[in-house]
């Protein structure tokens, strides 16, 4: 069978680019430098580690080849510093932008900063990349923008009311993004994530997401929460997927520019369903958890049930996810098991 993924990876190696990546510090940022290096291509990164972390950029130097990591060049900077965006878009073929202030409570304890980064920041990167003549645009987008909308699965075109702040702001990258293919003939591509998850991704603080709290609290035998009756039922994307679908966006041919796809498995998970598959994949890994959760009140701001369908990514992109949520678990699992232990 045609594997429009493999063929881009063989031609990638074979021809190498220059890639910036925003929010390169962070969970998904520092797992597409990594991929990219792996592949030999040149990387500048730029991150100001308000919820990236330089640990996440040591561990890459870990495990890619010291000409590998030579390739890479990093900034410390703000993509709120419109000079900055300007000075780091220079030179660049592709842009995966991926700098955000993530978290739909974050976003409402604190919708200005929320704003200021995801609309400003990014309207300040898309700008300089229109100036600088950038061949590929990829952002992340959002799950969230769907908002109320009840249909299931998800598709792009259908969206609801947003019901946080940090929905809005992500809401609004589209809108740009659409204007300035429309007002300057710039394209750009927006991935809706659906709840990713995998290898560093922080399991600390106030608003980390689900899997990776989870599983360090069980690893430590500590009480999990569930909110709402568990039922909640969400698409968890591996973050393998994610990478394969930044790599096809932003190489793809300008037919399927100016897009917004999502990126998911078009599956749900119910937060039952997840607690026992972490329960198991932890199991298989020697470590068994014997507590039963415990349930409280359904968190504001959030949506009862999500999935997506990834028809449009998989026809016009040649996306096709290659781990469900219980095989990601596994491979991110010995990851999550040693970043315990060392804490």
């Amino acid at each position: 069978m045609y594997n429009k993924y493999n063929e881009t990876l063989n031609n990638l190696i074979h021809n190498p680019h220059k890639w910036l990546i925003t929010g390169v510090a962070g969970f998904i940022g520092s797992n597409l430098l990594e991929a990219l290096l792996k592949l030999n291509q040149n990387v500048l990164g730029i991150d100001n580690f308000e919820t990236g972390n330089i640990k996440n950029l040591e561990e890459v130097k870990t495990l890619v080849t010291d000409s590998q990591w030579n390739n890479f060049k990093f900034i410390e900077g703000d993509i709120r510093n419109f000079d900055t965006c300007r000075n780091i878009c220079s030179g660049a073929d592709f842009i995966l932008h991926q700098a955000a202030l993530g978290s739909v409570p974050r976003s409402i304890n604190d919708p200005i900063s929320s704003n200021n980064t995801n609309i400003g920041g990014f309207l300040n990167i898309l700008v300089a990349a229109k100036d600088a003549n950038i061949k590929s645009f990829t952002y992340a987008a959002s799950s969230s923008t769907y908002g109320d909308h009840p249909g299931l699965p998800k598709i792009e075109d259908t969206i609801g009311k947003p019901l946080s702040p940090y929905a809005v702001t992500k809401y609004v990258n589209e809108l740009y993004a659409d204007v300035f293919a429309r007002c300057y003939g710039f394209n750009s591509i927006g991935l809706r994530y659906f709840n990713v998850f995998g290898k560093r991704q922080d399991p600390d603080g106030v608003y980390a997401a689900v899997i990776p709290k989870w599983i360090q609290s069980m690893i430590k035998n500590e009480e999990i929460y569930i909110n709402g009756d568990g039922e909640t039922s969400r698409d968890f994307c591996y973050i393998e997927n994610v990478i394969q679908a930044n790599i096809l966006a932003a190489t793809s041919d300008v037919n399927n520019q100016n897009q917004i796809y999502n990126i998911a498995l078009s599956d749900r998970t119910s937060l039952n369903q997840l607690f026992n598959f972490i329960k198991n994949v932890l199991s298989r890994n020697g470590i068994e958890y014997q507590k039963n959760p415990i349930y409280r009140d359904f968190r504001k701001g959030d949506v009862k049930h999500s999935q997506a369908s990834i028809d449009k990514a998989s026809i016009r992109l040649g996306y096709h996810p290659t781990y469900k949520v219980e095989q990601g678990l596994e491979e991110a699992m010995p990851w999550y098991i040693n970043m315990t232990r060392q804490t």
